[in-house]
């Protein structure tokens, strides 16, 4: 017997899906560009955030040099510029984006052009690593990014929170091999987990050829094309019926 949770096609692939795609591969991107040009410094793991927030006010193991990245205050600092983000974009929501469910894409995409205009300011156009104010408007970004799919002011689609992504792949692939779903109950999160992990491998490859505060420039311009995406698919849609 079919689960009454189990996906559709349309949910599993349609627009909603495919925009889902790149806005997760925009995510994956900027999580590798913050980790690899800078301190090691955690935009997309909150999760991550949140144990260096505790563990690190405990000390550490002997000898053992801790990253800049990886201090507790740091930790804490991204978390709040992250949720800051989901805050602002949700009051926005709420506000003025009644028929436009993808406009948080505006936000991010003004915060990483912010980010990349004054971390060139700061260190100049050819600096190898992104400085840590930069990473926290980047932190803002991705928070303002996981709002972009919300039903009953609730994000469906956490487009960073692969774990979650992880957890439901492994329920949709149980629902298909015991009759109680279809292929699309796991196709989803795997092509969404998929996308976020292409986006990750490009921010590293073009990280190689350009600087970090290039790159930060050149997710803006992705996601500025994936604003444009969104409302000459979706959002227009929604508008003009």
């Amino acid at each position: 017997m079919t689960s009454p949770y189990s996906i559709d096609r349309e949910t599993a692939v349609g627009a909603e899906a495919r925009l889902s795609w790149i806005l997760a591969g925009v995510a994956g991107m900027l999580g590798a560009v913050a980790f690899l040009h800078s301190a090691g410094y955690f935009v997309t793991f909150m999760t991550g955030n949140t144990e260096r927030a505790v563990v690190g006010w405990f000390g550490h193991p002997q000898g053992k040099e801790v990253a800049p990245g990886a201090t507790p205050f740091v930790a804490l600092t991204l978390i709040i510029a992250f949720v800051a983000g989901v805050v602002l974009a949700s009051f926005c929501r709420r506000r003025y984006w009644d028929n436009h469910p993808h406009g948080a894409t505006v936000v991010t995409t003004i915060a990483l052009a912010l980010a990349g205009i004054i971390d060139i300011a700061v260190s100049g156009w050819s600096s190898a690593d992104v400085n840590f104010y930069p990473i926290l408007l980047v932190a803002f970004a991705l928070g303002a990014l996981n709002t972009a799919f919300t039903k009953k002011e609730e994000t469906y689609i956490p487009l960073s929170y692969v774990t979650g992504t992880v957890v439901k792949l492994g329920q949709g692939i149980e629902r298909h091999l015991t009759g109680g779903g279809t292929k699309y109950d796991w196709l989803c999160y795997l092509l969404l987990l998929g996308s976020f992990s292409l986006g990750g491998a490009v921010g590293a490859a073009v990280g190689v050829l350009i600087t970090g505060p290039q790159v930060l420039l050149l997710a803006a311009l992705l996601s500025f094309g994936a604003t444009i995406f969104t409302f000459t698919h979706t959002e227009r849609r929604t508008v003009f019926g």
